[in-house]
């Protein structure tokens, strides 16, 4: 033990080296990845394969238990996992500095790899891992042999450099790599900001607007979300660490696969088009009963039908694969696509052009199915294909074919162990079941008889309906409420919950509350 005691500055300062050759190895590949494209940055090429790697099971528990924070707590684990090997490389070098040295390069060749694992990965993407790894690797070999050097047992100081210098230049490199990772990270953010091309965009009238919403619409009561969400309260849920970020100056939209005349279209091209407008509640997959990952926004763009029935659509094609720039894959029922709905190339959400986040400058919507079957963000390229012949990305990864949206309601009023007084208590919430509607919602109080709830006024089948009920005579006490809605079609939710995987959550929601006597 008092060996260890004695040992401990030492063991402190081999893992500070190996801690310093990391950053200047992250710092390496961020400035790298400034020039060559953010998506290649070790870390975040190493963050991408993981999301790609990692078990659905895995995955819908980072959702359900971070939320839209997952990325954020996938990439801490990655810095958090780096600085382990890194301190290990470290001590390792204190002894074999080439072995130290070996840790950084296997670090390296594991972002190089991640980076070219990519579907959309070309040879340069791979640069800044390696590099990060030359650097990281040179920079322990001179570190941990300059503090070998410091180590005399016996006699005069060697020649060289003092212990003290070596530390004080293994801390300078541990700054200056830090500094230099989030200098590149800044540089990147400015090379690739499309913040100037997305405000100049200028949306053409729509040729088809949407019909104004009927009155009674939207009930406007605190805790109840609102019937149009704003863009910055709208959802994410997708795999990008690092939002891909395109001029739409330089995009393009290519149509091929089984069509007789394959197509290609620029930004201006698509803006050239009749557009429509299309009040749409989008949800997720993802979404637990009673979840937050769903919105309705007004969105704008390019029917999609036409442009299919512009390309010519070949006999047996069943599928619409949409592919986005950073190489997700989304694979819709073509018959879906052209039955008629208002299935779109959106360029605008809430009268502005997209935000990066929601797909700038283009995305897919096709109502009726959750995202991962119908809304590609970052759109650059539409396949007509088959179901028999693709596998898009959720699909290999064991999620439903189809992706058609259940139905859903909610209690959002009074909200999860609210206490509210006793008396007459308003209860409220929204329902979905897009591309059928909502015909009805009931409510019950601790297992009681249904009782029809009051519906918001009917905008159409696309959009979820609010819907409020009058619970008279609450008593004091603790009370279970439970929601459950009608479709369209008559058909009733089901009360046996399901999880979101493989084909989205079913089931009652339900909330307790508490009553107050007065």
């Amino acid at each position: 033990m008092r060996d260890l005691i004695h040992r401990s500055p030492r063991l402190l300062a081999d893992a500070l080296t190996g801690l310093a050759a990391a950053a200047a190895a992250v710092g390496a590949g961020e400035l790298v990845a400034a020039y060559t494209g953010p998506t290649g940055a070790p870390v975040t090429a190493v963050g991408s394969a993981a999301i790609d790697l990692t078990p659905t099971p895995l995955k819908e528990y980072a959702v359900r238990s971070f939320g839209t924070e997952d990325k954020t707590v996938l990439l801490l684990g990655i810095y958090l996992t780096m600085a382990a090997l890194a301190a290990l490389a470290g001590l390792l070098a204190a002894r074999r500095p080439v072995l130290g040295a070996g840790v950084m390069l296997a670090f390296g060749g594991l972002g190089a790899w991640a980076a070219l694992s990519r579907s959309t990965a070309t040879a340069v993407d791979a640069l800044p891992s390696v590099v990060a790894a030359l650097v990281g690797a040179g920079t322990l070999l001179v570190l941990a042999r300059a503090r070998l050097r410091t180590r005399a047992a016996d006699g005069p100081p060697p020649p060289g450099p003092s212990r003290r210098t070596v530390l004080a230049a293994t801390g300078a490199t541990l700054l200056v790599g830090a500094g230099a990772g989030l200098g590149g990270r800044a540089l990147a953010d400015r090379r690739y900001d499309v913040s100037a091309a997305r405000r100049a965009v200028r949306l053409p009238a729509p040729a088809v607007p949407a019909p104004p919403l009927p009155a009674g619409a939207g009930e406007n009561l605190p805790g109840l979300s609102a019937f149009r969400t704003a863009n910055q309260d709208f959802y994410r849920v997708d795999t990008a660490l690092t939002l891909p970020r395109i001029d739409p100056r330089d995009w393009s939209l290519r149509v091929h696969g089984l069509v007789d005349r394959p197509l290609l279209l620029s930004f201006e091209d698509l803006l050239r088009r009749p557009l429509t407008e299309l009040d749409y509640t989008l949800s997720c997959v993802s979404n637990e009963v009673g979840g937050p990952y769903v919105g309705t926004a007004r969105w704008l763009g390019a029917p999609l039908a036409d442009l299919l029935r512009q390309a010519g659509v070949r006999s047996g094609a069943d599928q619409l694969v949409g592919r986005s720039k950073d190489g997700m894959t989304i694979g819709t029922p073509l018959d879906a696509v052209l039955d008629g709905r208002s299935a779109l190339l959106a360029v605008a959400m809430n009268g502005e052009p997209l935000p990066v986040a929601h797909g700038f400058p283009c995305r897919s919507l096709v109502p009726g199915f959750y995202g991962y079957t119908s809304a590609t963000k970052w759109l650059v390229d539409l396949e007509v294909t088959t179901f028999a012949a693709y596998d898009p990305y959720w699909v290999r990864r064991g999620w439903d074919r189809t992706g058609a949206v259940k139905t859903a309601s909610r209690i959002e009023v009074p909200a999860p162990f609210a206490r509210v007084p006793a008396g007459s208590v308003t209860v409220a919430g929204t329902a979905w079941a897009t591309h059928r509607g909502i015909a009805a919602v009931e409510l019950r109080v601790d297992g009681g008889p249904w009782q029809p709830a009051r519906l918001a006024a009917d905008a159409g089948p696309d959009l979820w309906r609010q819907w409020t009920y009058t619970w008279a005579g609450a008593t004091p006490g603790t009370h279970h409420l439970e929601v459950r809605a009608t479709d369209g079609t008559g058909a009733v939710q089901p009360e046996a919950r399901t999880p979101p995987f493989p084909a989205g959550a079913a089931g009652w929601h339900s909330t307790v509350v508490t009553v107050l006597a007065n």
